[in-house]
């Protein structure tokens, strides 16, 4: 199986640069792909992951996401080389320029303002134009007008009905979760929907040698800018300093707070249905403060 994919993305590089692969190593590329450093005799450097049974669509999904959020030319994106689902899906690949991490401290305020700047460059619609799913289970991005029924119908209700097939969280939980998305209208600012990264945890952003952040893996759509701020704060891994220098450019209400819990239920359910453990009791009390 890694001959195979050795061979994928070694042929994969060629065709796209014209240099000559000369070593592909192994690296950590998340929980479902087989990652590489990947090496050529011009002396540049690639990051190329593939996975030996994908959801359809697996990787030219994440390419299209990295392209979406470099055209907002606000965050630090690294290039995409090459990217296929494959033919029998076994050769799908995707191929991206290499992200040198060093030492440096991230400089958290240049990153809160570059955030900023993804968040305004906004999305045509909540969702995702194209409909794709994102996320490991599957969730729908069919576009909305407005965010209440975005989180409702896209996120609340389906990871409802999951929890509640796979005995994830307790009935009254579920059932909690059910009336929830039925009243989100009252939490809903009309704000327009900002570009969102979707997936914004320490382990999706890489500090290069400069101490530049660079976004990666992201679970791209248009949602409320909050979500990606909701994130950081679930797993932590992000300074203070990125709120600072997030409201120099774009000022936050003085109430965003009392929603991080609300935009970390979808979160906190996926990780209860995936995982369980503390995350159930987590995932309760956020149901429970907003039912």
């Amino acid at each position: 199986m890694q001959e195979r994919a050795v061979a994928v993305i070694t042929d994969a590089v060629q065709r796209a640069g014209g240099d000559t692969v000369v070593s592909t190593t192994v690296v950590h590329g998340g929980d479902t792909s087989v990652a590489y450093r990947v090496e050529t005799n011009a002396v540049r450097r690639f990051f190329a992951k593939t996975c030996p049974s994908p959801p359809a669509g697996f990787f030219t999904t994440e390419a299209a996401s990295l392209v979406w959020l470099t055209e907002s030319s606000a965050v630090h994106i690294p290039a995409v080389v090459a990217v296929s689902d494959g033919v029998d899906r076994r050769s799908g690949h995707l191929v991206l320029h290499w992200i040198q991490e060093g030492s440096v401290p991230p400089d958290e305020v240049a990153f809160g303002r570059s955030l900023a700047g993804l968040h305004g460059s906004e999305a045509p619609s909540f969702g995702r134009a194209d409909g794709r799913t994102t996320g490991s289970l599957g969730h729908p991005n069919d576009p909305t007008d407005t965010w209440a029924e975005f989180v409702a119908a896209r996120r609340f209700t389906p990871l409802a009905r999951i929890a509640r097939d796979r005995g994830s969280l307790p009935d009254d939980v579920v059932d909690d979760l059910d009336r929830l998305a039925s009243t989100l209208d009252r939490f809903d600012d009309g704000a327009p929907p900002a570009r969102l990264h979707g997936d914004l945890w320490a382990g999706n952003r890489l500090v290069g040698v400069d101490g530049e952040s660079w976004l990666i893996d992201p679970a791209a759509h248009g949602g409320h800018r909050e979500f990606d701020l909701a994130m950081m704060r679930l797993f932590r891994g992000f300074g203070s300093e990125v709120i600072d220098g997030y409201q120099t450019v774009s000022p936050l209400t003085d109430d965003w707070q009392d929603r991080i819990e609300l935009h970390q239920i979808a979160p906190l359910v996926v990780h209860a249905i995936k995982f369980g453990g503390g995350y159930v009791g987590s995932a309760t009390r956020a149901v429970v403060r907003y039912r």
